[in-house]
């Protein structure tokens, strides 16, 4: 008996879902037997298709600058009504819903205006869902890969204005018409829809308005309809952490090295110049990582890019101030002429002044470094030599000092012996040409090292000048990047960033 039971109801089971299923295949014959794709949802020719339209992202994929393109995966939700798929669910067992290929109702055809591949369509034709009545949803899932202008002025503090531009390839603005969806809380939503829960967010850039508009536009004839679209803009601003860390940082660091150059002695011009080539190496390396990165215009050059060519021309205008230090730090009397001594307030200014200001001045001298005392003999012979050296002669001078040391007697002894020995006057001119030499390497060590000071006030001014310069002009250009914020437009947030 309970067998019995279990297998009426089994039958009864099957019955009901046979029931149904001819239900609906009920519903599909009464609606597309005798329905045409082709033809538009208007009972009269002059009579305007409504088209909804609501396009929802879920994801910014990437936004190429090298070839300008944008690639965004969204969700097109298009509703419309035609009133040949008009029915009621009380006569088709409570089916509310139908749900049929998208190639077997009339579809207003709207695709990607400004696409860069030639896909114009989406990534798939999901179902169409008819509801009671004769209203049409169609929710279509596309990846897109549109046309973006990328302005690189202030790379990498840029913010781009891209565009998706959907509109009816076969259907003018008399045939069909674009209005945005209500949504449930009654407002139009006429901007991108951004599901926070669905959305995934890009590390790159990130989104701050995306308004959408309709343009209708004329027709090329008195009487001909225009076209009709709706363009969707894409403010987006670019996150810069990415390229502060990897580029400016390490860019900046190595620029400021060749600061560095001025710390080696004015003499080792060598070194200097090996240092800042090796930098200006490295800023080169740089220009041809970013060259890679913006697209190949000449419209603009950007932010970076004017920061690399100002660093590069900053470390060679060190390379060159190197080498005019070292140029005069060299310099010695037997190659060019001396320091003018008849020039006191230039001599003052370079030797005396700028050294004490920049603290480069020369160190004192220590009370224990004098020179050690003459002999008395070589002391008195000195003394004299520059009264008598015009008046007498050489032998004469020599031999009267030896009469106030051994008396009259021996002066005269003294006298004859250098009449008559030629070779103690030979010895005398060598004594004397002795001192005049070691008074020209005195006066010339003290003419190189006038040079090698002021070479020395030279480097230390170029220091602070460089210095001052590479701050001032860095600020600046990254100024420049921080000051380049989106407008306040007119338009809502696009989403609400956390």
């Amino acid at each position: 008996m309970a067998g019995a039971l279990l297998s009426a109801l089994f039958l009864l089971q099957l019955l009901g879902m046979d029931r149904g299923r001819n239900e609906e295949l009920r519903l599909y014959h009464h609606l597309f037997d005798n329905y045409d794709p082709q033809c538009r949802p208007v009972r009269e020719p002059e009579d305007t298709v409504s088209i909804n339209i609501k396009v929802t992202l879920t994801n910014l994929i990437s936004l190429n600058e090298k070839e300008e393109t944008l690639t965004t995966s969204v969700w097109i939700g298009i509703d419309w009504d035609d009133y040949r798929l008009n029915f009621s669910k009380k006569d088709f067992g409570d089916i509310g819903i139908l749900r049929v290929p998208s190639t077997h109702v009339w579809l207003p055809e709207i695709v990607l205006e400004n696409n860069i591949d030639g896909q114009f369509g989406v990534a798939y034709d999901c179902n169409v869902l008819v509801y009671e009545g004769g209203h049409v949803s169609w929710l279509p899932p596309a990846i897109y890969r549109s046309v973006c202008a990328v302005e690189v002025s202030y790379f990498p503090f840029d913010w781009q204005n891209c565009s998706l531009v959907f509109r009816s390839q076969t259907y003018n603005a008399q045939e069909v018409e674009f209005v945005f969806v209500v949504g449930d809380d009654g407002e139009t939503i006429s901007k991108i829809d951004i599901d926070t829960e669905a959305y995934t967010e890009n590390g790159e850039w990130a989104i701050d308005f995306c308004p959408g508009e309709i343009h209708r536009q004329d027709g090329g004839s008195a009487d001909g309809a225009g076209g009709i679209d709706i363009v969707y803009t894409l403010i987006i601003r670019r996150k810069p952490l990415f390229y502060i860390i990897n580029i400016i940082v390490p860019c900046v660091l190595i620029s400021g090295l060749v600061l560095l150059a001025y710390f080696l002695p004015a003499q080792a011009g060598g070194q200097k110049c090996t240092v800042s080539i090796n930098v200006l190496l490295a800023q080169t390396v740089f220009l041809f990582l970013i060259a890679q990165k913006i697209p190949e215009t000449s419209l603009s050059v950007p932010l970076l890019g004017r920061y690399l060519i100002f660093v590069m021309w900053f470390a060679t205008l060190i390379v060159m101030n190197c080498v005019v230090v070292l140029n005069v730090s060299l310099r010695t009397p037997t190659t060019h002429a001396t320091v003018p001594a008849a020039a006191p307030r230039e001599r003052g200014v370079l030797l005396e002044l700028l050294p004490r200001l920049l603290g480069s001045g020369a160190p004192p001298e220590a009370p224990g470094a004098a020179s050690p005392p003459r002999r008395a003999s070589s002391v008195g012979l000195l003394l004299r030599a520059e009264e008598l050296i015009l008046k007498k002669p050489r032998s004469e001078l020599v031999f009267e000092g030896q009469r106030y040391r051994h008396g009259t007697w021996t002066a005269a002894l003294y006298q004859s012996l250098g009449a008559a020995a030629p070779e103690i006057r030979c010895c005398v001119d060598a004594v004397n040409f002795m001192a005049e030499s070691t008074r020209d390497q005195e006066a010339s060590g003290e003419e190189v090292s006038d040079w090698v000071r002021m070479g020395k006030a030279l480097d230390n001014i170029c220091f602070w000048a460089a210095l001052v310069l590479f701050s001032v002009g860095s600020s600046l250009i990254f100024l420049g990047g921080y000051l380049n914020q989106v407008p306040d437009l007119p338009y809502p947030p696009c989403m609400l960033q956390p």
